[in-house]
């Protein structure tokens, strides 16, 4: 396997990380996806979307009739991948060491290698291609070690070191060697500065240090969990990927690890997901809180603080806080199994979406009741926050689904208008900050009403995708499910039963459900796309808010099924059962996050121990 001339499918990896940025490890042992120094920094391999010319660093076992398996350690994001054969057992663990006290000093890809029997050979090639695989490169061997030096890249530079000898063919890494049974071999890819010396002098002790306090690392955080309910493993993985997303730095989450991958095989439907979109962010922070993890959330309100001071809230950012993300098209890429054009860069950048604000406070007010009072500062913030909603909410928007070809009066955004209204004033009444009472209460009812009323379509029984002033479509879409969710609706309710029967009726699949139908191409867009996973997750959800908890629970337990090996979900779900889209996908592992807490909590209140903060 000297260059990848295939593609694994998207849920054939592993996810790998340090909170400054990740890599996708696959089933055979190739990192195939990992952008340097940062989240959002040009990618270094990518093999995922361009399989002979996106770059990819494997590790060879050559065993004749190989089987694959891979697990976390539990409770780490440590990755082993393992070997089976005739001819013996392998194993590679990768991981991403974890220092807290440093942004840059351990940024770095360890992968060891173990014999666990028999006597094998390998082949390694690490085979990096900088800038988005636009960047020629040079490397060089110096003290045993390779340096790779970008040309036209910022200069970037990289090592990789090992305890057994490497070389350069064509510009890249490589190495042959033979193991015997326990023996052990040890690569670490890190960056390096021009001139600079390895900052290790045992690559062996090297690798254990840091292993071990890796490991320490992501089992005290753990630690820090509260949930004690049922499904704790797959919460607590789906814990963990949420914090893989998270930027230790600078407190922003990336809605997902890639670009590029797509909604459709052999679409176009191929979006830049590693960036903050306050919506995504929102959502995550809101299970973390939940969840017990404050620390995350109070890191990432102080972000919301910095970017809110002096300008108006942007639909999303980069992890630093600027908004430049100029949408460009990468032409000499292929694209994962030849769906292109592979993009990057996001142009929702400049889109109205409105249901941001309702996102935002909806977090703010839980984390005031649940975590410590928010401070004046904060509700400054807040108050401008509402006069932006006073201002807007009748305004048509792109919506939550991002829709690039018009914009309409779309449900979902005048829902989240409403919630931010009526959480504001539940944290203005709670903490007795001033406000307007009377404008912001009747300004709470005018949209309640306009809701009830004017999105309600008679002829489908059921709260339509959109409007465009008195014209209510007939279309269905499947963030509906969110009205019961942010209470402004009860489950009882006659109108929400027909609106639940009308998304079982045009929307679901067993199990599955699309976010909507693209009959009419409401989207702009050519082609389909599979069903939307967070949409199942929320409409197990309102299952349980309904009373119909057994049918929840069943669902819940055959939507895990839908995981990959390690319990990671992709954005959608094909026709065959394959994940599509960005991977791993925050708004996926929240969505099953806040719909397991939902059954545990219905399942307390069956034994009397439920308990619900609103």
């Amino acid at each position: 396997m000297q260059q990848r001339n295939s593609y694994l499918p998207i849920e054939n990896h592993g996810i790998i990380g340090n909170m400054h940025t990740a890599a996708l490890v696959a089933m055979d042992g190739t990192i195939d996806f990992l952008c340097f120094p940062k989240f959002d920094s040009p990618s270094i391999f990518a093999s995922i979307l361009d399989c002979e010319n996106g770059g990819h660093f494997s590790i060879v076992p050559e065993m004749r009739n190989m089987k694959t398996k891979q697990l976390y350690i539990p409770g780490t994001a440590i990755l082993i991948t393992r070997f089976f054969s005739n001819d013996g057992i392998v194993e590679i663990t990768d991981y991403m060491p974890v220092n807290e006290k440093s942004c840059y000093s351990f940024n770095a890809v360890v992968r060891k290698v173990k014999v666990v029997r028999g006597e094998i050979n390998f082949k390694v090639y690490c085979r990096p291609r900088f800038h988005y695989a636009q960047a020629q490169h040079e490397a060089s061997k110096r003290n045993g070690s390779v340096i790779f030096k970008a040309k036209n890249d910022g200069n970037t530079t990289m090592r990789l070191s090992s305890n057994c000898k490497l070389s350069t063919r064509n510009h890249d890494g490589y190495s042959s060697f033979k193991l015997k049974e326990s023996e052990k071999v040890l690569f670490v890819l890190e960056a390096a500065k021009e001139g600079e010396e390895q900052n290790f002098q045992d690559i062996e002790s090297y690798g254990s240090e840091n292993y071990f306090e890796t490991i320490k690392y992501w089992r005290n955080w753990l630690n820090q969990s509260v949930y004690t309910g049922r499904w704790q493993e797959i919460i607590h993985r789906s814990a963990i990927t949420l914090k893989l997303l998270t930027s230790m730095e600078y407190g922003s989450v990336v809605a997902a690890a890639t670009f590029g991958l797509p909604e459709e095989l052999g679409g176009d439907r191929n979006w830049d997901y590693r960036y903050t979109w306050i919506r995504d962010a929102a959502f995550t922070m809101f299970a973390f809180l939940k969840l017990g993890f404050t620390h995350e959330a109070s890191d990432f309100l102080g972000w919301i603080i910095r970017q809110d001071k002096n300008r108006d809230l942007h639909l999303l950012y980069r992890i630093d806080g600027t908004s430049e993300m100029t949408e460009e098209i990468l032409e000499h890429m292929e694209g994962y199994k030849g769906s292109s054009p592979v993009r990057i860069g996001n142009e929702a950048n400049h889109q109205l979406q409105l249901d941001i604000y309702g996102e935002l406070l909806d977090t703010i007010y839980i984390y005031n009741k649940m975590h410590k009072p928010i401070t004046y500062e904060l509700w400054e913030i807040i108050e401008k926050e509402i006069a932006h909603v006073e201002k807007k909410w009748r305004e048509p928007d792109h919506g939550i689904w991002e829709i690039r070809n018009e914009k309409h009066e779309f449900l979902h955004s005048r829902l989240m208008c409403w919630v931010a209204i009526d959480r504001a004033i539940k944290i203005a009444e709670d903490r007795s900050f001033p406000y307007d009472a009377d404008k912001w209460q009747k300004l709470r009812n005018d949209i309640y009403k306009d809701i009830y009323y004017n999105f309600w379509n008679e002829e489908i029984e059921a709260w339509a995708q959109y409007k465009d002033g008195d014209k209510v479509s007939d279309s269905m879409d499947a963030s509906v499910l969110l009205m019961p969710l942010v209470h402004f609706i009860t489950p009882e309710e006659p109108r929400w039963i027909s609106t639940m029967a009308a998304v079982d009726r045009e929307l679901r699949l067993d199990v599955l459900v699309y976010r909507y139908k693209n009959n009419g191409k409401i989207d702009g867009l050519d082609g389909e796309e599979g069903t939307f996973t967070m949409c199942s997750f929320w409409y197990i959800e309102c299952l349980a808010k309904m009373g119909r908890l057994d049918e929840a629970v069943e669902n819940f337990e055959k939507m895990i099924g839908y995981g990959n090996h390690l319990g990671l979900f992709a954005e959608q779900i094909s026709k065959n059962g394959e994940h599509l889209g960005n991977f791993p996908q925050a708004f996926t592992h929240l969505g099953l996050i806040s719909t397991a807490l939902e059954l545990n909590k219905q399942i307390g209140r069956v034994t009397g121990k439920g308990k619900d903060i609103y």
